[in-house]
């Protein structure tokens, strides 16, 4: 799970670069507007980026993590239905 959320937010982060760097090397030569228009796309895909990097998937079970007292974690594992070994 984490290397899929990790290759995602840096092929994110990839295209974001060559869309601001090929806007201002390239387009701009052709149309402005355009030029212009592909820096906003490329500025709304960082905090995409962020938020595909940082989410949980369904299997990621990472509010149940041990607490460090066994009694509540055994009771935590009961109410779950789950046996911890």
């Amino acid at each position: 799970m984490y290397a899929r959320r990790r290759r995602n937010y840096f092929l994110m982060m990839g295209g974001c670069v060559a869309l601001f760097v090929s806007a201002w090397a390239v387009v701009r030569l052709w149309s402005m507007p355009v030029a212009v228009g592909m820096c906003v796309v490329a500025m709304v895909i960082p905090p995409v980026a962020a938020m595909v990097a940082n989410r949980r998937g369904p299997d990621d079970r990472w509010w149940d993590d041990p607490s460090g007292d066994p009694e509540s974690d055994a009771w935590w594992d009961e109410l779950d239905g789950r046996k911890r070994h």
